[in-house]
This record gives C-alpha cells, sequence and structure tokens, in this order.
C-alpha cells in the first residue's frame, strides 16, 4: 500500500491520517483477547491510573526507569508496556510489511521502531479511567529531530463515550512558549491564549480495524470511559532510521528495530 499524493499532504499539513479498515478482524480480535489476558492477570511491566495521576513528569519517568507499579489497594491499569517482547501476535503486528510503505513515505527514509517509546496496549478501563490531558508526545522524548509517527490500532470501536483520540490539526507546526504547559507538560486547558487553539480540536470515531498515524509533535487527547465496557487499543512508534536518540536518556533505554 502507498499513500495518494493527497494523503501525503494531508499528514503534512494535520499532523494525522486516518487508514480506515486497515488490519483485519480477526487479527484485532485475537490481538484484544491476548490484551484482555495479560490486563486480567497484570501481566507485568504496566502504568496504572494512580502512576498517571498527580504524577509530576520527573516521578512518572522515575516509575518507568524503574520498571516498577505502584502498590495500590485497586489497581486499574492504565497500559501494558513493552508489548514487543510479550506476545509473537503483538511483535508481528508491529513489523507488519503492509505498512512500511505508508510509514518510508511520510518518515521520508526507512522506518525503525523505537522500543522505549509507546509500545503498549492502551486502555480505558469502564467508569475508572481518567482523561489524558492534551500534550505532545515529543515532549517527552529525546531524539535529534521531530520525525517520529505513532501507529494507533483501534481493536473495536472508539468513540466519544469511550475516549476517543482528539486531535488538534496543525498544532504539529505551531511554536509553543513553556508557559502555555503546566508544571507536568501538559497544553493547558485554562490558559486564554490556549482556548482559540484549543477550539480546533476535532475527533473521529474509530472502528475496529482503522489505523490513525500520527506526528509525535501534534497535540491530542481523550476523555475517560463512560461506558460499561473497556476501551483497548494498541500503539507503537517508529522513527526515521537516520534519526538518532540523545545518548544518556530513556530513549536509550532499549534496542531499536530497523524495519526494511
Amino acid at each position: 500500500m502507498k499513500l495518494s499524493d493527497t494523503q501525503l499532504q494531508q499528514f503534512k499539513e494535520q499532523g494525522f491520517l486516518f487508514l480506515p479498515a486497515f488490519a483485519e478482524a480477526k487479527r484485532c480480535d485475537t490481538i484484544k483477547d491476548i490484551a484482555a489476558a495479560h490486563l486480567k492477570h497484570q501481566v507485568p511491566p504496566i502504568e496504572t491510573e494512580f502512576e498517571y495521576v498527580g504524577k509530576s513528569k520527573e516521578e512518572r519517568e522515575r516509575i518507568s526507569n524503574a520498571h516498577s507499579e505502584q502498590i495500590e489497594k485497586r489497581i486499574i491499569v492504565r497500559r501494558l508496556r513493552q508489548v514487543y517482547h510479550r506476545d509473537i501476535v503483538f511483535k508481528e503486528w508491529m513489523e507488519e510489511e503492509k505498512i512500511r510503505p505508508v510509514l518510508k513515505q511520510i518518515l521520508g527514509e526507512s522506518p525503525t521502531i523505537t522500543i522505549a517509546h509507546h509500545n503498549s496496549i492502551m486502555t480505558k478501563m469502564p467508569h475508572s479511567s481518567t482523561a489524558t490531558s492534551w500534550h505532545q508526545d515529543f515532549r517527552y522524548w529525546n531524539f535529534e529531530t521531530d520525525n517520529l509517527v505513532s501507529v494507533w490500532l483501534a481493536l473495536d470501536s472508539e468513540n466519544d463515550k469511550n475516549g476517543v483520540l482528539e486531535f488538534i490539526p496543525g498544532s504539529h507546526k505551531m511554536l509553543f512558549d513553556v508557559s502555555q504547559f503546566d508544571e507536568k507538560e501538559y497544553f493547558s486547558e485554562d490558559k486564554s491564549k490556549n482556548s482559540e487553539i484549543i477550539a480546533k480540536k476535532v475527533s473521529y470515531e474509530l472502528e475496529k480495524g482503522d489505523v490513525v498515524l500520527f506526528h509525535c509533535k501534534l497535540l491530542h487527547r481523550a476523555n475517560k470511559n463512560a461506558t460499561d465496557e473497556p476501551k483497548i487499543s494498541f500503539v507503537y512508534t517508529v522513527k526515521g532510521c537516520s534519526n538518532k536518540a540523545i545518548e544518556g536518556t530513556r530513549s536509550t533505554e532499549y534496542e531499536e528495530i530497523i524495519l526494511s
């Protein structure tokens, strides 16, 4: 598969692109079934809602680097981390050949999977999940350039009620100053100069097998899950093969997977 000129231009201008029905339904069901088992048994490493809420950037990074989970009375899993090495089914999706030409077009060079970031099953648990605040992934990563793209796979329906992704088109090309972000590096919704930007947000309902590609500097968020069923999604990140991680940072903690 290759993108049309129109699709490629859309990604460049808006910072995201939808690929409807990209993954087969049977594959999505298999991924979801395995993920559900890991969630049920809380197979580490995981990130919990407790870790996410109320933590500073430094605290969250320290927890992640230590590969530890917080001791809680009731653990609510927010994501399964390091899924590339969990199961061959996860690995095969991340190495899927069908999407490689698309990623090469967007990145302008051969893609390489960065295991250190995303590489996760993302969840929104029924009535117990929290909203994901506006943020740019690149603010937490350490690479020479921002030539990184995330691949989001919907394993079932994603909508306004269960926490569908929201984007601010073109925000990957905007210049922001530090004052527009809070102490946790989230894009502040209570800043007057941010209101006009946030008002441009868009979201699209996703169905099983839909894929969303989005730039690492694109502002995005998601509501909490107000339904009775968990929302389970798969996300991983690729970079241009020449884009080096900065030594001594978390971005070099794991190996990289070169996709020819």
